[in-house]
């Protein structure tokens, strides 16, 4: 059975919630998930997961989660080769241009780190509280498992 980490950050808990809608997902589809905030996870336990999820907030104009840092840094020096990773978040359109850039950033991160990429890239608006935002996150699980499952 596969196994996925699913890693956040949060300051208003959507991102949380974000990778619950995920890893309930996933789960209905067989898979073994373990979701963890993301400053109590060390990158390198990654390697013992067939994929990997993030789901990151991004701050101000652009930046990084601060209790991220160490998380996002430490991914350099990870080897993730045959690992699927996907990276979804929240964010808040209001920062135009900077809207969930942290999404973009994590996956430049993550494919660096060798791993495959399971599904494109998921920018909720807010809290993922509509039926359109948890469809969306729903399918964005469904095309990491098939990925999942074919790697």
């Amino acid at each position: 059975m596969a196994s996925v980490k699913v890693v956040f950050a949060t300051i208003t808990g959507n991102n949380e919630d974000v990778a619950d809608i995920i890893a309930e997902a996933l789960e209905n589809k067989g898979i073994t998930v373990d979701v963890e905030e993301i400053s109590q996870v060390d990158s390198f336990d990654l390697e013992e997961f067939d994929g990997v999820i993030v789901c990151p907030y991004t701050y101000d104009e652009g930046a990084l989660p601060d209790e991220g840092m160490d998380f996002y840094e430490d991914l350099a020096d990870v080897d993730l080769s045959g690992k699927v990773y996907g990276v979804a978040g929240s964010g808040d359109t209001f920062y135009g241009e900077y809207f969930c850039t942290a999404v973009d950033d994590f996956g430049t991160q993550l494919a660096k780190a060798g791993a495959t990429k399971g599904a494109e890239n998921v920018k909720i608006n807010l809290a993922p509280d509509s039926d359109e935002d948890i469809e969306i996150l729903e399918n964005f699980a469904g095309e990491f498992a098939a990925k999942l499952e074919e790697n």
